[in-house]
């Protein structure tokens, strides 16, 4: 057989080989999507069935949000180390216990305990997904690679979203986490047979004191700013505050002695690093809080059930998963620069339209809302990620896309308490975190109040919006280039 012969028949081969790769990524994205729709859906009867206090039900959400902050950059740094495949396969098997324990969970703190731990196999599996793509997809097809894993999200989460209301509604909250127990086993029995480690392996070490300080600032800031969320201000959440943004600034330091920082410093001399990461970080502070705020408008003062709310936000996520693999193959062509800022553009204008909400506006003009903002979002995700991977040296991929999870997830952590405490201006701080969990409704001139607060909530995400834009246009000044490590 000719050379020509013998490559003309593997590249369709290799060809196919990565398509099912991609196949099995999704998946992973798939079950940790619908893993967020549906636990937000079913927090109204798990806080009345394992009689969770009111302040605590939103940790079931939070926790599993921070541990995935905090663990990022540390369980991609093993992926660097062991075989990136490795650990993403034992984030599923992580994650499946996780799940299984929370369907069993007893009391507010089991539920809280176990969804910790599936935040474990969730960091594991996020972590390591983006750099799996980036051994498998040369720079050139990254971004439609990511295209088409967005894809996966907007399924998981419609899934999400349809199957939590059915079972919440006609069987058992505990079946929203006995579900992915089989469709995690699919997906590494696919993992297994698909995925090889092709990734070079690096020595690394873990930065347990930067796990440590970091995460303890978090932790003291976010407990804070909850608790503010639902109690006035006091002396006692102040200190949290105080000595939360203390450790943090502890936490700089720290790093700069660590050989192997939770934060990897020198990824951020690349020219293209920097702004990505932080317009990442923005996107989630802004983007994560319209789900909270819209949800709070349609339980609040227009009295829909959280299946309902959710019903209406779903033709956003179909609309955007169509959306994302024509902008991941833009981002190819064109470079990430445009589509992520246009991106970004289109969710200020969703967020103005969400900004104009009444007690008398139509549904109609939510779900067109929430179309534009999900073409917006899939227009930024994958151009970012495709970014950030093309700007970081092969060795330290896992590095690169744990770091990217991070800055995105400490936006998505912070964003309730902001939300929150802006929306909450005009009425009882309590009542406002009421209606968010689904146990409260609003009448007459309170839920007109109310919805002024939601008006100055978006409008402060619009904000941040702004600087994600901005941060993600000044990228256009400097050269796209991989940075070569020492």
């Amino acid at each position: 057989m000719s050379a020509e012969a013998a490559e003309g028949q593997t590249a369709p081969q290799e060809h196919r080989n990565a398509g099912l790769a991609l196949a099995v990524i999704m998946t992973g994205v798939l079950i940790t999507a619908v893993d967020t729709t549906i636990v937000v859906l079913a927090l109204p009867i798990i806080e009345r069935s394992l009689h969770v206090a009111l302040a605590s039900v939103i940790w079931i959400i939070i926790g599993y949000l921070l541990v995935i902050t905090l663990l990022a950059t540390q369980v991609g740094r093993l992926g660097d180390m062991y075989g990136r495949v490795r650990m993403y396969e034992a984030g599923f098997l992580v994650f499946i216990i996780g799940s299984g324990l929370c369907a069993l969970a007893w009391n507010e703190t089991s539920i809280i305990g176990f969804r910790i731990l599936q935040g474990i196999g969730g960091a594991l599996v996020s972590a390591n997904s983006g750099a799996v793509l980036a051994d498998i997809f040369p720079p050139e097809r990254r971004g439609r690679a990511y295209g088409y894993n967005s894809v996966g999200w907007s399924i998981g989460a419609v899934l999400g979203i349809v199957l939590g209301g059915l079972i919440v509604t006609y069987i058992s909250w505990r079946w929203i986490f006995w579900i992915n127990v089989p469709i995690g086993a699919l997906a590494v029995v696919l993992a297994l047979r698909v995925l090889h480690d092709s990734g070079e392996r690096r020595e690394h070490h873990v930065d347990v004191a930067g796990m440590v300080v970091g995460g303890a600032g978090l932790f003291g800031i976010l407990w804070g700013a909850t608790q503010l969320a639902t109690h006035p201000l006091d002396g006692r959440i102040i200190v949290y505050l105080l000595t939360g943004l203390a450790l943090m600034v502890a936490f700089v330091f720290v790093e700069r002695t660590q050989p192997e920082p939770m934060v990897h410093l020198s990824l951020f001399r690349v020219p293209t690093m920097t702004p990505s990461l932080l317009a990442a970080l923005f996107q989630g502070l802004a983007n994560y809080a319209v789900l909270f705020l819209v949800i709070m408008y349609l339980q609040g003062p227009r009295g829909l059930s959280p299946l309902h709310a959710s019903l209406l936000l779903v033709p956003g996520y179909i609309v955007g998963g169509t959306i994302g693999p024509f902008a991941g193959r833009l981002a190819d062509r064109i470079g990430a620069v445009i589509p992520a800022t246009v991106g970004l553009a289109i969710q200020v204008v969703a967020l103005f339209l969400y900004a104009h909400l009444s007690l008398s506006t139509g549904l109609w003009f939510v779900v067109m809302a929430s179309v534009v903002n999900g073409i917006g979002s899939s227009c930024f995700f994958p151009s970012n990620n495709a970014a950030v991977m093309k700007a970081s040296p092969r060795n330290v991929f896992g590095i690169a896309s744990g770091m990217l999870r991070t800055f995105a997830n400490v936006g998505m952590v912070f964003s309730f308490s902001m939300a929150i405490l802006v929306a909450s201006h005009s009425i009882a701080r309590s009542l406002a975190f009421a209606i968010f969990v689904g146990s409260a409704k609003l009448k007459g001139p309170v839920a007109e109040a109310f919805t002024h607060g939601l008006h100055a909530a978006f409008y402060v995400s619009m904000g941040f919006l702004v600087i994600a834009a901005l941060l993600s246009a000044s990228r256009v000044l400097v050269h796209e280039r991989p940075h070569v490590a020492a």
